[in-house]
């Protein structure tokens, strides 16, 4: 007969064991050491097994639970294994399979899962990457959670679904409805591959009913800044994320790489941020030249997260980076804040404000090898193999223009940018000191 002094010296041993109790009680001591209670039983001509449950040293021997508060398949001790041998042994005698019994309540009880229930299943299983499944996951609570938590699988039909996508994209959020039937369409699929037979709504309902999207080519109008960064400063959002936003525009860099930007690739004394090739799409290091605006925005950041080797950390971990969604979600507030207000205001995402400092800064007459340069855009064909040159000092003066160009707008609203007027030579480089000597006098 075993005792909890037996029990606790048993050990692994490469394979399977068993160890007898009583009354057909014994225990299964698996190859990686994990000990379960069984009972082995006949119902007519077949012979069953019931995994009672696994053993836990830690429960105390001499306060046991109540028979009605255990049930197969939890955590128990031995005088607990005895009481639920009682109850098997007499569904046994009564002609009813425990281990079927176990089976069917566990179905029982899965069916009973509310959308919600499944959905978070399906969040902490699914296969996706960390910036897919948050960005899934801020879809799914801030669109799908209040509506479809509480509802049973049944009680989600294609009607309900589509008119839920329908109320998301007349709020502006076209995408985020798309995602919102997508999400939905995934967690009945996770459901479906776990036995259950249900009904999936989204599977008739074509994404393209709901929205369709085309590339377009944003770039915010000067008037367009003025409104938006004026209602940033508005918005509930942490303040270091509101001048993230700013140094985006700014900079002119790609959201990836200022997500992973580290202190080590910023020098103050020289106002240069060298982004590493490892981390820049064309493989190649990429130097970013800071305007006093950005260099200000850097010390607001190292102020707030010196202890963090990232520029902008996460919210609630300072050893990783801030997460992938969290600045097209100030964007989304910021706009939607807008048009709270009554006033109309196109969706834009980070990646525009790199074509928004394009757009404006070839508006004005800057260099466009330039303006290349600092949106790291390699040059193809015949170009390309002779102009090799970096232009550091040319786009040192070209952004600290654009930036004094923004904070113009912002504070003071739209003025019109007056075009350099510029002989370009077709010699790379033939112009650069005169451009700059232009620049300086706008």
């Amino acid at each position: 007969m075993l005792t909890d002094l037996k029990l606790k010296a048993l050990k692994a041993t490469g394979k399977i064991y068993k160890v007898a109790d009583q009354q057909g009680l014994y225990v299964a001591v698996t190859r990686t050491g994990v000990v379960s209670f069984r009972f082995d039983y006949r119902m007519g001509k077949r012979r069953e097994t019931l995994v009672i449950g696994q053993y836990d040293s830690n429960l105390g021997a001499r306060n046991p639970r109540a028979l009605d508060e255990l049930d197969y398949g939890m955590s128990v001790s031995l005088a607990e294994a005895r009481l639920l041998l009682t109850r098997a042994a007499r569904s046994v005698e009564q002609g009813e399979s425990p281990s079927r019994g176990k089976v069917e309540k566990r179905i029982k009880a899965a069916e009973a899962l509310t959308f919600g229930g499944w959905a978070k299943k399906y969040f902490e299983d699914a296969d996706l990457a960390d910036s897919t499944k948050a960005m899934r996951k801020s879809v799914y609570d801030r669109h799908l959670e209040k509506e479809f938590g509480r509802l049973k699988l049944e009680e989600i039909t294609p009607d309900i679904l589509m008119a839920r996508c329908e109320r998301i994209k007349a709020k502006g959020a076209a995408a985020p409805a798309v995602h919102a039937r997508d999400i939905v369409l995934q967690v009945y699929q996770y459901v479906k591959a776990r036995g259950m037979k249900i009904e999936n709504p989204a599977e008739a309902i074509r994404p393209s009913a709901i929205a369709t999207f085309k590339a377009r080519d944003r770039a915010l109008s000067p008037k367009e800044i003025h409104v938006f960064f004026n209602a940033l400063e508005e918005t509930g959002t942490a303040s270091t994320l509101r001048l993230a936003v700013k140094f985006m525009l700014l900079t002119m860099v790609r959201k990836s790489e200022f997500i992973q930007a580290t202190w080590e690739e910023v020098d103050f004394g020289t106002a240069i941020w060298t982004i590493p090739k490892e981390r820049m799409k064309a493989g190649r290091p990429h130097n970013v030249y800071l305007s006093q605006q950005v260099l200000d925005i850097l010390v607001a950041f190292k102020t707030c997260f010196g202890s963090s080797q990232y520029l902008h950390p996460g919210r609630y971990e300072m050893n990783r980076p801030i997460s992938n969604p969290a600045l097209n979600r100030v964007l989304e507030v910021t706009v939607q804040l807008i048009r709270d207000r009554g006033e109309e205001f196109e969706s834009f995402t980070v990646h525009d404000l790199r074509r928004t400092a394009s757009t404006h800064l070839h508006e004005a007459g800057f260099n466009s090898d330039w303006i290349e340069k600092c949106l790291a855009h390699e040059q193809r064909g015949v170009r390309a193999v002779y102009n090799k040159a970096e232009y550091a000092e040319q786009r040192r003066t070209m952004l600290q223009a654009w930036a004094d160009m923004v904070d113009s707008w912002i504070m003071n609203g739209p003025s019109p940018v007056k075009p350099l007027k510029l002989a370009y030579s077709s010699e790379p480089g033939a112009d650069d000191e005169r451009q700059v000597a232009l620049m300086q006098s706008v």
